[in-house]
């Protein structure tokens, strides 16, 4: 079959005797050693660099203009249109390029651990890292892939093929597009694989909700009894060190779906950060770091031995290993509704509760602003910190229109009654560069509380600010700590920081239009 009338058909291509099929996890490290594409850290994980791009490139992103999606995508900054004839003169040159390889790899998965839903992929890659991380990442498939893989989204992969801007019309050299109709992702002039996870998972979150299924940018896990737990939260919030609890089973670090039968995984590994990572507070991530894990832009000394406090490359330093290697991860991936649901942010400006209880409407309001902060020193010119809002918690993933998820949350909450809260994992007692971290031991005896319905009862404060409903106690935490303006010393500098933040989450939600009365009325006063 010819997916696109070229030179080179994709068919053609995989039918050569230079493709590597479906090789082993042993297989794949021994060719990316012999390739030097990496090294083994001293637990045995192979640790890579990933050149230029150390993180997603969202301003290379595009997806295809076609007839089909064109009236259903949310064009904009965050999906930006690209025309077929482009797309097509790309993918020509791309599929040249891999074709004069002398090896390139191939591999076929799944996206979606629910069989209902599952979609099915294949991976198409040059480097044997790449494929490495796929295999991890992905559902692994057992099927003979010629019988069970007509309708495959399909990822070509070629990150030493740099586009022209000029004759390709793209941005830069790297590009990361997605064709619906062709079902066709092609990445290039970028190495860090974590294009491949995340462009999938977009590509997820424009099917799932046409079949009435909420995707969901969160990490999940449920008690041996059922309860189940969602964590919402960016980069840096928590939401993999939380969920990933010795006393719950974990769903899955990163991508999830919810539909009428319950929660599932996306994915079939996890895509820990390693930044500042340790034994003590990370103990199954620490573990997870062994042979088969990938390890992109960890500093590693001659020994081996790898400095997770080492920011020198980038401050995103990650691990890729499959959800096995977690020792109570749930397999398959799958489980019931959730009946708590919880926002994690990073406040650096000090002033949002530690925890606080959520209506419908005002989760509905946190979930279209995803709030956190950009912390002072992590990137040029960023000499405060600065409120962060990503709808959904993963505006760049969402190629429909923010309220369509908004709208399937609010109202997957009312039909199973799930408690949501909203936790701080920022600072207290002050602002960054004042006051102090949250502690993580407080922080988990509330997440704690909150998924064992001991806050259920408790009386709570109305914030002044924000409008949220703060809990008066806590078992495991003083109650001091409870409100933010108690911690700090200055309590007017608390009023003005927490007038701030009001005013810019105010701004943020001005970018959606019509919603209801209710939720905007759910933000702060």
């Amino acid at each position: 079959m010819n997916i696109l009338n070229t030179a080179i058909t994709l068919e053609g291509l995989l039918s050569q005797s230079t493709v590597k099929y479906d090789l082993s996890v042993p297989s794949l490290v021994s060719k990316a050693l012999q390739n030097k594409e990496g090294v083994l850290t001293e637990s045995g994980a192979l640790s890579v660099e990933t050149g230029t791009y150390t993180g997603r490139s969202p301003r290379d992103k595009f997806i295809v203009n076609e007839d089909s999606v064109e009236s259903l995508i949310n064009w904009g900054a965050v999906n930006q249109p690209i025309s077929q004839e482009t797309f097509n003169a790309l993918y020509d040159k791309v599929l040249t390029h891999l074709a004069e390889k002398e090896e390139i790899f191939a591999t076929h998965g799944y996206a979606g651990a629910d069989t209902t839903y599952r979609l099915p992929i294949r991976i198409i890659n040059e480097f044997a890292w790449h494929q490495l991380f796929a295999k991890q990442l992905f559902i692994r498939s057992d099927e003979t892939p010629e019988n069970a893989w007509q309708d495959a989204f399909t990822i070509v992969s070629a990150p030493t093929f740099k586009a022209d801007p000029k004759t390709d019309r793209t941005r830069s050299e790297a590009f990361v597009i997605i064709s619906f109709e062709k079902r066709i992702v092609l990445i290039g002039g970028t190495e860090y694989a974590g294009e491949m996870k995340k462009s999938i998972f977009s590509v997820m979150n424009y099917l799932l909700p046409l079949e009435g299924v909420l995707p969901m940018h969160c990490s999940a896990n449920t008690s041996t009894e059922g309860d189940v737990a969602l964590f919402f939260g960016l980069s840096g919030t928590g939401k993999t060190t939380l969920s990933a609890s010795p006393d719950r089973l974990l769903i899955g670090d990163d991508e999830h779906a919810w539909s009428a039968n319950g929660v599932f995984n996306i994915e079939g590994g996890c895509y820990a950060k390693c930044i500042n990572l340790s034994l003590k507070n990370e103990p199954q991530i620490w573990n997870a770091i062994r042979f088969g894990t990938v390890c992109e832009n960890v500093v590693v000394a001659e020994n081996g031995k790898p400095d997770y406090d080492d920011v020198s490359q980038t401050e995103n330093t990650r691990a890729a290993y499959p959800i096995h290697y977690i020792p109570n991860a749930l397999e398959p991936s799958i489980a019931g509704h959730p009946s708590t649901i919880i926002f994690l942010t990073a406040d650096a400006f000090g002033v949002l509760p530690p925890i606080s209880k959520l209506t419908k409407e005002q989760a509905m309001y946190h979930f279209l602003s995803g709030y956190t902060s950009k912390l002072a020193g992590t990137e040029r010119g960023v000499t405060e910190p600065e409120a962060t809002f990503s709808t959904c918690f993963g505006a760049p993933f969402l190629p429909l229109p923010p309220k369509h998820y908004a709208t399937m949350l609010g109202e997957f909450i009312d039909t199973h009654n799930a408690q949501v809260f909203l936790v701080n994992t920022g600072w207290s007692g002050g602002p960054y560069g004042t006051g102090e971290r949250m502690s993580l031991s407080h922080t988990r005896a509330m997440v704690q509380a909150a998924l064992q319905g001991e806050l259920s009862q408790v009386e709570t404060t109305q914030d002044d600010f924000f409008g949220l409903h703060v809990p008066t106690q806590c078992p495991g935490v003083p109650d001091n700590v409870l409100n933010p303006k108690t911690t700090w010393e200055d309590p007017k500098a608390y009023d003005q920081k927490a007038s701030e933040l009001a005013n810019q989450f105010k701004q943020n939600i001005l970018n959606f239009d019509d919603l209801s009365k209710d939720v905007l009325q759910a933000g702060p006063k």
